[in-house]
């Protein structure tokens, strides 16, 4: 009789070991796939937590190993806004991002609609085109585009060579576009003309509100790489000072002989801010854009 009653107690026993053991190898799964998450998280972090801290040390301190500041100096980026000439900075990239993103957007979709929605002759070798277009460094023809600018317009010293050009479209934001509008199917487009709507009006009304997130992509692209752009604004405008964007006029910040590192981590960090607050409100147009240009060829 015991022999019976022990029989459901072992094999309770052992289901019980087992459920133990299952929770205990999801656990330990779990931490090892969180560990390595972690691990690159704070690969990325801690570099702008190590300018963030140095950006609130004194001047003596910021030369030191320490890694925490001995005193917190807030007012080092009162300093930095007081700068001469940085809020012009300030004001010239926030027109270079952001009237340079309108222009690129505004250009490339039609081009990118044309790509991808129409059938006409020629139109791999124009892909062909956009595609080469990408590949070609700027420092390929970087003394010709100067030549034209500065010698014929007369417009060296100033931003506009800079964002002119946005108004003719940009390669890789109409090539991303038109993998994005690739993804939108044909039978949206017919149902639209059926009802009597021409090619513009489909484009503005049937395809512009379904390419929200990969208009959004290209938009943030655009206005990253404006924001953080170094060699454009370098040699069109660096005979300005009035004419200097942020990433340029950071340079200022570096002497000959001597270089206040909290001065300039403190003006890094402004600069970066508007960037990381606007990846942080868009990230999830942003993931979405770019991860569907990449459901069709």
């Amino acid at each position: 009789m015991t022999q019976i009653l022990d029989k459901p107690v072992r094999a309770a026993s052992i289901v019980g070991e087992a459920e133990r053991t299952a929770r205990r190898k999801t656990l330990l799964h779990w931490i090892a796939v969180h560990s390595l998450g972690v691990a690159a998280a704070l690969f990325f972090v801690l570099p702008f937590v190590f300018v963030v801290l140095t950006s609130l040390m004194s001047d003596q301190q910021a030369l030191t190993r320490d890694l925490v500041p001995q005193t917190w100096e807030w007012d080092n980026y009162s300093r930095v806004l007081d700068t001469p000439g940085f809020v012009t900075w300030w004001r010239n990239t926030l027109l270079y991002a952001g009237l340079g993103t309108v222009l690129t957007v505004v250009s490339s979709i039609p081009v990118a609609y044309a790509l991808a929605k129409f059938r006409f002759r020629g139109q791999r070798l124009a892909l062909m085109l956009v595609i080469s277009m990408m590949m070609l460094p700027p420092q390929v023809v970087i003394i010709p585009m100067y030549l034209f600018w500065a010698k014929q317009l007369d417009l060296a010293g100033t931003l506009w060579p800079l964002i002119i050009p946005m108004a003719f479209g940009d390669a890789f934001s109409i090539f991303l576009l038109r993998q994005f509008l690739l993804t939108i199917p044909n039978e949206y487009l017919d149902a639209a003309k059926v009802d009597g709507c021409s090619e513009l009006r489909t484009l503005l009304k049937v395809v512009l509100p379904m390419a929200k997130p990969g208009i959004a992509a290209v938009a943030l692209f655009q206005f990253f790489y404006a924001w953080n752009d170094y060699f454009g604004p370098q040699i069109y405008a660096s005979e300005n000072p009035a004419a200097w964007t942020l990433s340029y006029g950071l340079e200022s910040f570096k002497g000959a002989h001597h270089t206040d590192w909290n001065l300039t981590m403190a003006a890094t960090v402004l600069v970066m801010a508007p960037v990381i607050l606007v990846f942080f409100f868009a990230q999830k147009a942003f993931v979405e854009g770019v991860t569907l240009t990449g459901v069709k060829g």
